[in-house]
């Protein structure tokens, strides 16, 4: 039988980091459950002194209040220290919920080859 309907994805971290960069893909649903596990990966790459990283959202299912709360926390910690968070290629639903917050403009987004 195919999956159930309802059931959260789990999430999926692969992280990668050169000079200065990192990036984050992610797979599945960043919510109350599981925004943990990205949360320890961004301050894992921040205390190896990352100062920009890209999150790689093409993979990401769902993101929920908690998950957004962890993309804001990683954004003002890194612009503290002069990098970024990059949202690269959020799924519509994701953008949507970007542009419902405004929170579309507080990050950089890239769709493909171009950043908004």
């Amino acid at each position: 039988m195919g999956e159930s309907l309802g059931l959260p994805h789990e999430l999926r971290v692969d992280v990668t980091a050169l000079n200065g960069t990192g990036v984050i893909t992610v797979a599945g649903d960043i919510d109350i459950t599981s925004c943990r596990k990205l949360r320890e990966e961004l301050v894992r790459l921040m205390d190896d002194g990352v100062t920009t990283v890209v999150l790689d959202l093409s993979s990401m299912e769902f993101v929920d209040s908690t998950g957004l709360d962890v993309l804001v926390g990683a954004q003002k910690r890194l612009r503290q220290r002069g990098g970024e968070l990059v949202l690269r290629s959020p799924r519509p639903a994701a953008q949507k919920v970007l542009e419902i917050t405004r929170l579309d403009t507080v990050f950089t987004i890239e769709n493909g080859s171009r950043s908004r």
